[in-house]
């Protein structure tokens, strides 16, 4: 799908599918300017069966794995997540604060949740991601370049990036290179 597909109307993609997460809330008075690649699988290691959406709208059924009882009363969201197939769901609008970055730092700036828009990928640290994962993500990313100016090509990190030694998402197996060819300058 080409970014002419992806729309933006009130800060929300259009022709996607919306789950509203009730984890987010008003951003401060500050430029959104940097995007954040996450990745995410629950549980770990395992896709599909609509947990991630289950997790950002607290909904996780801490008795369905041993892992989710582990991770029981986190609320976290994040704006958007691309699913192994390229399917992808909105959480929050981007003109809202959402929880994905946690304590976190970027050129120090504290609070990335403040400034930036956080984006997940389905997926695990050392597993390749899909040709539609990337290809939807650099349709994402190119429309995000035109609809909110102070974001640039230079301000594309990984969760890695702004929160060091706590995070390693998206991990080695991301294609940083590829990202950058496929996205406009």
């Amino acid at each position: 799908m080409s970014t002419k597909t992806l729309s933006i109307t009130d800060h929300w993609l259009q022709a996607v599918s919306h789950c509203p997460s009730p984890n987010q809330n008003e951003r401060p008075d500050a430029p959104v300017d940097l995007l954040v690649i996450h990745n995410i699988s629950l549980p770990p290691g395992q896709f599909g069966g609509g947990h991630v959406q289950e997790l950002f709208t607290n909904c996780l059924d801490p008795k369905a794995d041993p892992f989710f009882a582990e991770i029981e009363g986190l609320e976290v969201s994040a704006h958007v997540l691309i699913e192994r197939d390229g399917t992808i769901t909105q959480f929050v609008a981007f003109d809202r604060r959402a929880w994905h970055a946690g304590v976190s730092s970027y050129q120090g700036r504290e609070a990335c949740n403040d400034f930036s828009i956080g984006i997940e990928l389905e997926g695990a640290d050392d597993m390749p991601y899909t040709d539609a994962q990337y290809q939807r993500l650099a349709d994402l990313i190119n429309l995000l370049l035109v609809s909110y100016p102070d974001l640039s090509k230079e301000k594309i990190v990984g969760h890695s990036d702004i929160a060091p030694g706590r995070k390693t998402d998206p991990g080695p197996s991301f294609d940083w290179s590829r990202l950058h060819r496929s996205i406009s300058s």
